[in-house]
């Protein structure tokens, strides 16, 4: 994911999406977007300024992307996001490329951390 060292800046932008391959057409064709593909659920695009991801795991038209931001420590950046009142709504899990959890924050938007360890 996005660019590593940069600890509690938004680092990354995920569209849940019904179809990655019409979805890459799209934003390939329009906005000439690179894309890496990380098996047929997740592919990641950079559009020369900002890397994100475009998924089918979860519900299309659910409030918009998914902003993550990055930790350098993720567990103690979890610590820190419960001490501050937001509510973990998926604990720490792996991926391909690193670890990251979800909170919802007190007005309930969901965003997401992520670290490369």
């Amino acid at each position: 994911m996005g660019n590593k060292g940069n600890d509690s800046r938004i680092d990354y932008v995920e569209f849940n999406v019904s179809d990655i391959a019409a979805t890459k057409a799209f934003y390939g064709s329009a906005f000439g977007w690179t894309f890496t593909d990380y098996g047929p659920e997740y592919c990641e695009f950079q559009d020369g300024r900002l890397t994100g991801g475009f998924t089918t795991t979860g519900p299309v038209g659910s409030g918009g992307p998914l902003i993550i931001l990055y930790a350098d420590k993720l567990e103690d950046m979890l610590a820190r996001v419960e001490k501050a009142g937001g509510r973990i709504v998926k604990p720490i899990f792996t991926f391909p490329g690193g670890r990251r959890f979800h909170f919802a924050d007190p007005d309930g938007y969901e965003l997401a951390v992520w670290s490369a360890q």
